[in-house]
This record gives structure tokens, sequence and C-alpha cells, in this order.
């Protein structure tokens, strides 16, 4: 018979169960866009409704290595989030604030 993973957890020691957070909090940090859309719930269809296009375009667009600022931002939003740029140095990291203000002075044209 299975066993419940609250059980399981439960009996895990404070230490193991502090490592087990830390590594869930890890991997949601990280992930795919199609992984990102799935967590917060959305199907493709419903991503490609709130952004105007078709579904075989989000499916194109989750499969993409490389694709503009404003696709990824507008993709983002969608999902009701806000992306956000950030340069990762040995010394410390940056947010590139200058892709705001490219879409602010977009949005005013």
């Amino acid at each position: 018979m299975a066993k419940k993973f609250a059980d399981l957890r439960a009996k895990m020691s404070p230490e193991a169960q502090a490592r087990v957070e830390a590594k869930a909090q890890e991997l949601l940090a990280e992930m795919p866009l199609n992984e990102l859309r799935q967590a917060r719930g959305l199907s493709q269809k419903m991503l490609a409704e709130l952004l105007h296009v078709q579904q075989p375009s989000i499916a194109k667009m989750e499969k993409r290595t490389d694709m503009y600022i404003s696709t990824l931002r507008s993709h983002i939003e969608a999902m009701g989030g806000q992306l956000e740029v950030i340069a990762r140095f040995p010394d410390g990291s940056v947010k590139i604030s200058n892709f705001a203000e490219i879409e602010a002075a977009a949005q005013q044209a």
C-alpha cells in the first residue's frame, strides 16, 4: 500500500525537511516556459486567448531558445507576472532597466 507523502515527511528530521524544502524552492525558481505556464494553471489554449494568438504559436514559442525580450515580456505578463532582466557577475547582480524604458516609450508613441 502506498504511503502518503505527508506521513513520510513527518518522520523526517527537521534538517532533512529543511533540505527538501530548499531543493523544492530551487526547482521552482528555475523552469522552462511550458512548465511555468502549467504551474500557473494555464493551458496553451488559455494563454493563446490571453495573447490573442493561435495555440500553435504558444507551442512554438515555448520550444524556442531565442526570442525578443518584448515577446517574452508579453508571455510572462499574460501569466500574471512581471519580467526583470538581471545580469549576474562574480561581484554582484545588476537589474537591467532600459528594456522597461523602451517598452514605456513604445506605448507612448
